[in-house]
């Protein structure tokens, strides 16, 4: 069944009481338009909607409605039913829903955990949604360790956070957050997202608040791979439960976490390769157990005959003290095939002129960026990441506009 809604007391409710009643979820983004849902869904076999917000879903489902009943009422509980679909953030095409077993989002919690400590008398936010693998993961954490969960109608992070010892956060939130010199309870965050600047995790550590860094998927439930963030660029060892390796520099997963396939058309299609691997098209390397990830295959493009990894580039440009998050995009041009173009979030003072010339330094001259662009308010959409293909869209408007 599908659930429509934000992060609020009443989605934990309802998603709690479809998981007692034996229902399998899949959570729908409230802002997802209306033309991808009728593509989207007749595949996935919805039989019923609850909407919390945003519009009905299309295709005449029944409605479900939150009532408060007395007494007991589940499933048996076997952990190897299938309880979950999270749609994937693929880079083409449709999103795809990968389905989750109990025991899969246990085995991935248990990894976590086995890493970074959370038990009774700690305090998880659910600070990310549960249309996200890593909102659920969240949720599956507190299940597991016995421990408490905070979810709050939204309002400022600080408040959020009130009581709260542990948060997965975006990097970007976490200097917001330092930056404010807000009083805080945390203990530990769970950094995804982006790199991690060193500068960041040593201004948390000085507040108290240990920093993990990792590596994650939808089809993993979550993570995979995580350190202690030491300012190396590796994502560390993979979690306990969880096997990597790399073939031809591609990243090859499997795992106890892993969903037990994609759900289209009422069946389910099986994630792995004839090798019984999940091939991540992620490109890495293995140095002494600590994964690297290099960045995305699907990312790398080329200009004047020079291939450019977007997330090379992003780390190097990230270590600027000013910088809070970069992205580094294609743009067609007619001499090199493509050029690199830079959209940043840096603090009010940073100006861009020299941020470029800081960055000339460090990066070989194919790789410097031949235009920089702040990062607009319109594509920080909250969620855990913005959108690679969004961003290249704006900056070609962008080129445009100013070649008109």
């Amino acid at each position: 069944m599908a659930l429509r809604a934000y992060n609020q007391p009443e989605t934990l409710l309802a998603w709690l009481a479809l998981l007692q009643c034996g229902a399998r979820v899949l959570p729908l983004n409230p802002q997802l338009p209306a033309v991808l849902l009728q593509a989207l869904l007749p595949a996935l076999t919805m039989q019923h909607q609850l909407v919390l917000n945003g519009d009905v879903l299309p295709g005449n489902l029944p409605m479900l409605t939150l009532q408060l009943v007395e007494g007991e009422h589940a499933a048996c509980w076997h952990g190897d039913r299938l309880v979950s679909m999270t749609l994937t953030s693929g880079s083409t095409g449709l999103p795809k829903a990968a389905v989750h077993s109990a025991n899969a989002h246990l085995a991935s919690a248990a990894g976590v955990l086995a890493l970074m400590p959370f038990a009774a008398g700690d305090d998880w936010l659910l600070s990310l949604p549960l249309f996200h693998v890593s909102g659920q993961g969240i949720v599956w954490r507190w299940l597991l360790a016995g421990a408490r969960l905070t979810v709050r109608d939204k309002q400022p992070l600080a408040q959020m956070l009130h009581g709260c010892t542990h948060a997965s956060l975006v990097p970007t939130q976490l200097w917001r957050l330092l930056n404010d010199d807000a009083a805080v309870s945390l203990k530990a965050v769970l950094l995804g997202g982006a790199s991690i600047p060193v500068e960041l995790t040593e201004r948390a550590r000085k507040q108290g608040i240990r920093s993990f860094c990792g590596y994650g998927l939808t089809e993993f439930a979550s993570t995979v791979c995580a350190k202690e963030a030491d300012g190396a660029a590796d994502v560390g060892e993979a979690l306990p439960g969880r096997e990597v390796k790399i073939v031809a520099g591609e990243i090859w997963l499997r795992a106890s976490s892993m969903a037990a396939g994609y759900w289209r058309d009422g069946q389910l299609l099986s994630l792995t390769n004839n090798e019984g691997w999940f091939a991540t098209r992620d490109r890495g390397a293995l140095h002494n157990g600590r994964l690297t990830v290099v960045g995305r295959m699907d990312n790398l493009f080329f200009s004047g005959g020079e291939g450019i990894q977007p997330e090379e580039v992003e780390r190097v440009i990230l270590a600027h003290p000013q910088v809070q998050q970069v992205f580094i995009v294609p743009l067609d041009d007619a001499e090199y095939g493509q050029r690199p173009v830079a959209v940043v979030e840096c603090d009010d003072g940073c100006e861009l002129s020299a941020l470029a010339a800081w960055s000339a330094e460090r990066l070989a001259r194919f790789q410097q960026p031949v235009r920089w662009l702040r990062l607009p308010e319109t594509l920080k959409n909250g969620g855990i990441k913005i959108s690679r293909r969004a961003l290249c869209e704006w900056v070609r408007q962008q080129t445009h506009a100013t070649v008109s």
